[in-house]
């Protein structure tokens, strides 16, 4: 059974009161601690009773000793969870995921995404919570592991919670802040942004301090629209701009700073064109800190100039037609529309199949326009079973809800909540190659590198391809290839042939192939530490007939590895080196060949990488046998 006080707990560790004089204690390293479903009605009565009682006393204390530390990395093993909203009798059924960034310079860099989902959230049955946190700077990582915890501490802790949500969403955020600022964490230069959504009964207060966003989806008819639930606090919003000018903040581009252009003249339009150089802060005397947004929790020394903590909140009420909602880091938005993220997601029936294809595109989407990838986060939440239509509702400040449109309250300092007119405009979708990847190109050009796939020693039966294609056809890191991607990983999967006892991959050591079983049985060991010593213990087999494939965290970056993988019978293994997994994804958007051509060519051999890069992509094949004419004749323009 779950945590005493959870029907959910996610996280690390979870610590409820005590059941016959044992403290109840679940633990979970890196993934969702689980809960049985097969609990009987009567225990979960009791819980229900339990919780009953604890929301009355309304003991901060209480709910935060069963808060969840989150550290999961993958997708829950159990798929998509539920929990159920007495009032209004409907459920909650969400799924999580966070990939670590690729970056080529710090292959172990720490992922500094992190989330939390507390369900319910403290003592209080109607109450459920869920937060993305990105991290930034040298302890971003640590940052939003700590304002994480800290957050949702303050928010249980403030005697407001429970009567007016707006201002303790508020002032948990600055506490956090100033609790930052204290501890002995260096947040000069580092911070996390931060978007939590608390969920009671039917309306949700959505709280956004950065670049992370939240949507919400609205039926309308036989359309489904992206609402909005937050807007991207950057320098690209007029009111941001103005904000963070007059706190002494010079907002200028990578290219301004370098001199490259006009420190004097605003260059920079939307989101969707900044080519990988958007507007950033900086002291006025000084090449730094160079945040890309204009709020965040820490980062002490851009909090001089105007880079806040003070969220903006927006109270939005559910209605049935809302089917589901996203929170997600800026990871997932940078390359995709919160319009195309709300189609994506309403083509599964699971969250946890729609989290998978939100990253895998995420992912995809940044190794094609950039060089690296961010850290991606994403947290989905279906509603179901809401059928009572909307209803007008007052708010602590005599405002009513709108089935369409968030009410939203800005606090800012001890001021009075004031709301504001809600025109949510989220433009961040760039599809311009970013200036990084420019570089790698014409560094590529000038040194006259172009990677090459290797030549097709491994011939394969259409049986043996056939088995291949079936294995990787659901795998995340390959659905979105093309046809003609899919045919250069094919050709190279190179056949390794192994004896019973040969070791493919040991523990704590690095990988850098991924591998698929074509035959034979592999056993996965895992050493633990036990009383007499280190003892192997094996925790899965694999096997062709179950279409077995091991190895992707190798095709993203170095790791050492959490398991061996050893033959227990004679079998045949088709892997994939890193370098062509990644060669394959780059070849498809670069296409170095034609760009190296177009270059040759004297009259273009002055245009940019970009320019070239367009042109290329206009460029078709066209056969030709010998002696046959190309052009008839010239016709010269007067």
């Amino acid at each position: 059974m779950g945590c005493i006080y959870s029907r959910v707990c996610i996280g690390d560790t979870c610590r409820g009161s005590s059941v016959n004089g044992d403290p109840v204690v679940r633990t979970a390293i890196g993934e969702a601690a689980e809960f049985s479903e097969a609990s009987s009605d009567v225990q979960e009565g009791e819980i229900r009773d339990q919780l009953n009682q604890l929301s009355l006393t309304r003991d901060p204390e209480a709910g935060i000793r069963r808060l969840a530390r989150v550290s999961a990395q993958f997708l829950p093993p159990d798929g998509s969870r539920v929990v159920k909203v007495p009032s209004n009798n409907f459920e909650l059924r969400y799924s999580f995921l966070s990939q670590r960034g690729y970056y080529p310079d710090a292959l172990d860099k720490a992922n500094q995404d992190s989330f939390c989902i507390h369900t319910p959230f403290g003592t209080n049955p109607e109450d459920n919570f869920f937060g993305v946190f990105d991290g930034h700077g040298e302890f971003g990582a640590l940052c939003s592991q700590f304002v994480k915890q800290k957050v949702c501490e303050n928010l249980l802790r403030n005697s407001k919670l429970h009567v007016d949500a707006v201002e303790a969403c508020h002032a948990a955020f600055l506490t956090t802040n100033s609790q930052l600022h204290a501890d002995v964490l260096d947040d000069s230069m580092s911070g996390t942004t931060a978007i939590t959504v608390l969920v009671r009964g039917k309306t949700m207060y959505v709280a956004n301090c950065g670049d992370s966003r939240a949507v919400i989806a609205e039926r309308r008819g036989k359309d489904i629209v992206a609402v909005d639930l937050s807007v991207d606090q950057t320098p690209f919003r007029n009111d941001e701009l103005e904000r963070v000018k007059l706190c002494g903040a010079r907002v200028l581009t990578l290219d301004q700073i370098e001199g490259l252009k006009d420190p004097d003249v605003q260059c920079w339009g939307t989101e969707e064109d900044d080519d990988g150089d958007p507007p950033r802060l900086w002291v006025p005397n000084g090449m730094y800190p160079g945040t890309a947004f204009t709020r965040s929790i820490g980062d002490s020394i851009a909090e001089t100039i105007g880079v806040v903590a003070n969220p903006e909140i927006v109270v939005f009420e559910l209605t049935q037609n809302h089917p589901f909602f996203v929170l997600a880091s800026d990871g997932v938005f940078e390359f995709l529309s919160s319009q195309t993220v709300v189609e994506m997601v309403a083509k599964f029936k699971d969250p946890r199949d729609a989290c998978a294809a939100i990253v895998a595109e995420s992912y995809r989407l940044w190794l094609q326009y950039e060089t690296r990838t961010d850290d991606i986060t994403v947290i989905i939440v279906h509603v179901n079973g809401l059928t009572e239509p909307a209803v007008g509702q007052s708010a602590s400040y005599g405002n009513v809800f709108a089935t369409t449109m968030p009410q939203v309250v800005e606090v800012t300092g001890s001021e009075s909540p004031s709301t504001f007119g809600w025109n949510a405009r989220n433009p961040r979708v760039r599809h311009d190659l970013s200036r990084a990847r420019i570089r790698a190109i014409e560094s590529s050009l000038e040194n006259g590198q172009t990677w090459i796939p290797p030549s097709s020693a491994h011939r394969k039966t259409w049986e043996e391809e056939a088995h291949i294609e079936q294995a990787l056809h659901d795998h995340f890191l390959f659905r979105k290839l093309t046809d003609s991607q899919c045919h250069v990983l094919l050709d190279c999967m190179q056949r390794v042939e192994v004896q019973p006892g040969d070791i493919i991959v040991k523990q704590g050591g690095e990988g850098d192939c991924f591998y698929v079983v074509g035959s034979g049985e592999f056993d996965v060991l895992a050493t633990q530490e036990e009383k007499d010593g280190e003892v192997p213990r094996v925790l899965q087999r694999y096997t062709a007939e179950k279409l077995s494939c091991f190895g992707e965290l190798a095709l993203m970056y170095n790791k050492p590895l959490q398991a061996s993988v050893r033959a227990v019978t004679e079998g045949t293994l088709w892997a994939l080196k890193r370098e062509d997994f990644r060669g394959i994804l780059m070849s498809e958007f670069s296409n170095l060949s034609s760009l190296k051509l177009l270059r040759s060519v004297d009259l273009l051999s002055r245009l940019s990488i970009l320019q070239l890069s367009q042109i290329s992509d206009s460029l078709s094949e066209v056969p030709f046998s010998s002696g046959q004419t190309i052009i008839d004749k010239y016709v010269f323009a007067e």
